[in-house]
């Protein structure tokens, strides 16, 4: 089984994203069930607006596309800025939207079957309205959400220390991406013995 953790942060490599260190507690916990992750940063990466899958010319979306295929669990990883998931997030799930209209050779949606969550931090609140429009969009997409896909942190109202700056909350963040990785495991494990067949409608 493979995982892949899809970054959003605004921030090209190498500088360090507050929301990757969480989300790496969550990827440790796959691993230790067997579970091989992948990590890809979308800032580093030439990821045009658009609604296809390739837009030709030197558009580096089509490599991601590829590992969403071929991955049975995905984890969205967003910051929150201005209460909401970052723009490369939306720019993100603007581009899987063609994943609405392919189809596997049996008629199956390409996302059927397959299981996402997501990862937030910010110093500030709406890390549920962030969480809340990822899974929303990937459940259009076709995904399947399990119930308590998700983690987050914040620091509270108001300006304040970052993620890596504090242990304030870890103890709660940490536990509940462990829970997280937990819920992908069990329901991707149950898709691949018992998948949705393809639609006959």
């Amino acid at each position: 089984m493979k995982a892949l953790f899809l970054s959003c942060t605004l921030k090209p490599s190498p500088e360090p994203s507050n929301t990757e260190a969480l989300a790496r507690v969550v990827a440790a916990d796959l691993e230790d069930r067997g579970v091989a992750v992948e990590h890809v940063r979308l800032a580093d990466l030439n990821v045009p607006p658009g609604v296809v899958t390739d837009l030709g010319g030197d558009d580096e979306w089509p490599g991601v596309h590829e590992r969403l295929l071929d991955a049975q669990i995905l984890v969205v990883v967003s910051p929150t800025w201005l209460g909401r998931p970052s723009s490369i997030a939306q720019r993100m799930l603007e581009r899987m939207d063609a994943m609405l209209t392919e189809k596997r050779s049996d008629g199956t949606p390409v996302a059927y079957n397959r299981v996402a969550g997501v990862v937030v931090t910010g110093n500030e609140d709406g890390a549920h309205h962030v969480i809340s429009e990822i899974n929303g969009a990937l459940a259009d997409i076709g995904y399947t959400i399990p119930g308590q896909a998700w983690t987050y942190w914040n620091q509270g109202p108001g300006p304040g220390a970052e993620y890596p700056q504090t242990e304030h909350g870890h103890e709660w963040s940490h536990g509940t991406g462990r829970l997280m990785a937990h819920n992908l495991h069990a329901v991707a494990s149950a898709l691949a013995a018992h998948p949705v067949p393809a639609p006959t409608v």
